[in-house]
């Protein structure tokens, strides 16, 4: 008897899970960079990183195993990387800040897209 197969990812979906991975690296990176830095200021940011680190990589993770739930993650990803970005935008002459900011708006709107297609 054949096994059943998972239909193949759409180039939208592979895109918003490059995009998440992206941010997850981005977050996880700029987390270290923060680290070093130090400050009351930066561990407001070091929250909103954790966050948008997390859920984009459970995110990827869903889509990538085409959960039920992905649609459903995507929205609360693309809320994730808004606060992220947020936080990131507190430090405007921080290019490793900046480089996050872009990497998350980027996922966030993979996100919005993909929660508004109905996987």
């Amino acid at each position: 008897m054949a096994q059943p197969t998972m239909t193949p990812m759409t180039q939208q979906m592979q895109d918003c899970v490059n995009a998440c991975m992206n941010a997850h690296s981005m977050c996880e990176e700029t987390m270290s960079s923060c680290m070093q830095m130090g400050g009351q200021a930066q561990m407001q940011i070091m929250r909103a990183l954790m966050d948008c680190s997390e859920t984009t990589r459970m995110c990827a993770d869903m889509m990538m195993r085409r959960s039920p739930m992905s649609g459903e993650m995507c929205t609360m990803c693309a809320m994730a990387c808004d606060m992220c970005v947020e936080a990131c935008m507190r430090m405007p002459d921080d290019p490793q800040m900046m480089r996050c900011a872009d990497a998350c708006r980027r996922a966030s709107e993979m996100c919005r897209a993909m929660a508004g297609a109905g996987m």
